[in-house]
């Protein structure tokens, strides 16, 4: 079995079906580049605001280059994976600096951009130069391995490989972007993890799930994370002026580049002292430790689960040093913070 034989019906069906998105209506590879790099891991309905946003306030390439890290981290406030952002920027600089500002036109030279693999690679070059190279993404994995009754795991390598290869013979040397963007949003809007609609499938009759009731049972998805319980307490600082701490959290870790409050991580409920000894402050009176935390919350991540708590302690003066910033607890929001921060800040405005 292969999908040569099912490839004219794909494709009509995605004439009549597709989504009408902005990155489908142009060849800009910049703009499929941003777009491939959000998606990633996010919803196309959550996606979009951010792609809007994101080439509104950097429409070329070049202004992705030459702006501050801070103000991309900004636009990116909320998508997580941060060092996404981060290697996109470093991309950027490699067109403008190391390309004469033109982006490569082929998979093996765009694959060759910092945080690019093999999948935004493929995307940019079918997409945007109509490179008959296979999008392998988690929607066609699912669609091929329910299609071809693959009961193999399909978050290994070797089942990646297989794809591709399978594909890569089969996909059609003439627009080969639309056979890539037809396979993907069948696996977005019918072959679904859960409950996929068979009915309205185009490739049902061929479909060897379908065919044999293994909807439910396919694809084979055995994942080896295992969840780190973490517990890290949070310190906001306030002093007379209305103004807090905050700290810029190194670029090499999670959330790196984002702010946050000063923090501490230890296993326990109770207030650990090492907190104040993190930021530099004078105040004229002793300063009083909190009986019981502010809040309270959990954030969940892939590989982490963080126990989070925050403390408040008043000075009367923070002082601002290279790791310590103060700020006027009004701008919070003007900084490019995690998530769990914005619990945080969230929790204080109230």
């Amino acid at each position: 079995m292969s999908f040569e034989r099912v490839i004219p019906k794909l494709l009509t069906w995605y004439e009549l079906e597709k989504r009408e998105l902005p990155w489908r209506d142009t060849l800009n590879p910049y703009y499929i580049w941003v777009s491939e790099i959000i998606l990633q891991q996010t919803r196309v309905n959550q996606g979009l605001p951010y792609y809007f946003k994101f080439v509104d306030k950097f429409p070329k390439i070049y202004d992705l280059a030459v702006a501050d890290e801070e103000e991309v981290l900004k636009i990116w406030q909320g998508l997580g994976y941060y060092s996404r952002a981060r290697n996109m920027q470093k991309a950027a600089n490699v067109v403008i600096n190391d390309l004469d500002g033109k982006f490569p036109e082929n998979f093996t030279s765009i694959k060759k951009l910092p945080g690019v693999g093999d999948y935004t690679a493929a995307a940019i070059a079918s997409f945007a130069f109509e490179e008959p190279v296979p999008v392998v993404d988690g929607n066609v994995k699912r669609v091929f391995a329910r299609f071809l009754g693959i009961h193999e795991n399909i978050q290994s390598g070797k089942f990646q490989t297989a794809v591709f290869a399978h594909l890569l013979e089969v996909i059609p040397k003439r627009k080969p972007s639309i056979f890539n963007q037809a396979m993907m949003e069948l696996g977005a809007l019918v072959c679904t993890p859960k409950k996929p609609d068979c009915e309205n499938c185009p490739i049902a009759e061929y479909c060897i799930a379908k065919s044999k009731n293994l909807q439910n049972e396919l694809p084979v998805i055995i994942k080896k994370t295992k969840v780190q319980k973490r517990t890290i307490h949070y310190l906001f600082i306030k002093d007379k002026k209305q103004n807090c701490s905050i700290q810029k959290r190194p670029t090499n870790s999670i959330w790196g580049g984002l702010y946050e409050f000063p923090n501490f991580e230890k296993n326990s409920i109770s207030f650990p002292y090492e907190l104040l000894d993190i930021v530099e402050f004078k105040c004229d009176v002793e300063v009083k430790v909190p009986e019981k935390p502010l809040g309270m919350t959990t954030h969940k991540l892939s590989h982490q689960s963080i126990n989070a708590i925050l403390w408040f302690l008043e000075v009367e003066q923070i002082v601002e040093n290279q790791s310590n910033k103060c700020v006027r607890i009004t701008n919070l929001n003007n900084f490019p913070i995690h998530k769990l921060m914005l619990k945080f800040v969230d929790w204080i405005h109230e």
